[in-house]
């Protein structure tokens, strides 16, 4: 159904009023689906908009790694701009191998950034063990990699995330060598805190292929733009990762050019995505849900967008990777097939137990956003009625 922007409004206020415990029944599932399809299709014919005015935009599809000219017919795992060989290569992993394949070991970070999903609850995050990584959802010492590799198919690719692996960046070297001898791509997250020339030159030393510096957690800081370049000089690939907030966008573009400068070769923009932890710093912000998967504010790929028409009228030297959603979407649907799943499996969803209807009064209550396409309730959904 095309239910009205106000019809929505009234539904969901009541929602957001319900009792935690109180789920919704059939018919009123069915009003809040119609509502989040409005929301969405909104955002999305504005995207397709600004998609459409970004020159050499590229779409990287299952038969094309490299990319092709973007269309908006194209099946596009995701977008980018730029040359190909800058495109970081454990996307491409992420993307066409054989998925995100995380290598975790620190359970503790030097930051707090309000759009961590762990943000309130660093300090609850349980340990891995000593001696041990997890990897795939086992436990593991390092000397067992040579077990796993004799009996596993190996991946593509790993990243190392969760938290801030900077925090001991000495027990990394080790396993990052085993699976360099393996002859896998790595690639790690890090906010850049702790990045000196000894640790990234014993990094690239021992064989990781990819870092990526999440440059928003530190506000653009002089020091871990310094750090880039540095690593530059030891790691084959070195780019940023963000989740693309305002605060963030704003002050890179204040610094773009000393950080183009530090040589790197990518900038993926992330789509910011929320869940229980974080939606409160997000709070009164116009929200949509993807394919009611991720959670994310309407500005957040909005801003990706007008930085990427950005990067293409000044002729960036670095590919700018538009990281939504959807590329989240299609990362899963790859991992899946990989994994011999059956036509459509995904495990792609909501993160929210109860989904947080109030979080969407600010679209709908917003006059500059509108739905497409608006028809009246038919009865029985009527605001008024009595459904079930």
């Amino acid at each position: 159904m095309k239910i009205s922007k106000q019809d929505a409004l009234t539904w969901f206020q009541f929602f957001a009023d319900l009792p935690e415990d109180e789920p919704l029944g059939c018919r009123q599932q069915e009003i809040a689906l119609a509502v989040f399809a409005q929301i969405e299709d909104a955002v999305e014919a504005h995207r397709a908009e600004m998609l459409c005015r970004i020159p050499g935009l590229k779409a990287i599809v299952a038969d094309h790694p490299e990319g092709i000219p973007y269309t908006p017919s194209l099946p596009a795992c995701t977008l980018y701009l730029g040359s190909a060989d800058r495109f970081p290569a454990g996307c491409r992993s992420c993307l066409l191998g054989s998925g995100l394949s995380a290598v975790r070991k620190t359970n503790r970070c030097n930051a707090a950034c309000p759009f961590c999903y762990d943000y309130g609850v660093l300090d609850q995050i349980p340990p891995i063990g000593e001696g041990l990584w997890e990897i795939g959802g086992g436990r593991y010492r390092e000397e067992d990699l040579d077990l796993l590799f004799a009996l596993q198919r190996k991946p593509t690719g790993v990243a190392y995330v969760y938290l801030e692996p900077f925090m001991e960046i000495e027990k990394y070297y080790g396993i990052i060598r085993r699976f360099h001898d393996a002859g896998v791509h790595q690639h790690m997250y890090t906010n850049g805190i702790g990045a000196d020339e000894e640790n990234l030159r014993a990094l690239g030393e021992s064989g990781l292929d990819e870092l990526r510096f999440n440059l928003g957690a530190t506000g653009c800081s002089d020091r871990v733009i310094r750090a880039m370049e540095t690593a530059k000089r030891f790691i084959p690939q070195v780019g940023i990762e963000t989740p693309m907030t305002r605060e963030f966008d704003r002050i890179f573009r204040d610094k773009r050019r000393i950080i183009l400068d530090t040589g790197i070769d990518f900038i993926n923009c992330a789509e910011l995505h929320l869940n229980e932890n974080n939606l409160p710093n997000y709070w009164g912000e116009n929200m949509y849900f993807c394919r009611m998967g991720y959670l994310s504010p309407v500005f957040s790929r909005d801003l990706t967008l007008s930085l990427m028409m950005t990067a293409a009228e000044e002729k960036w030297p670095v590919a700018v990777h538009d990281c939504s959603n959807r590329t989240k979407f299609a990362r899963d649907l790859n991992l899946r097939a990989k994994e011999g799943g059956w036509f459509g499996q995904t495990s792609y969803g909501c993160e929210f137990e109860r989904i947080p209807y109030g979080a969407f009064l600010p679209v709908l209550q917003d006059p500059a956003f509108a739905f497409i396409e608006e028809e009246p309730l038919p009865p029985g959904f009527r605001p008024g009625d009595v459904i079930l």
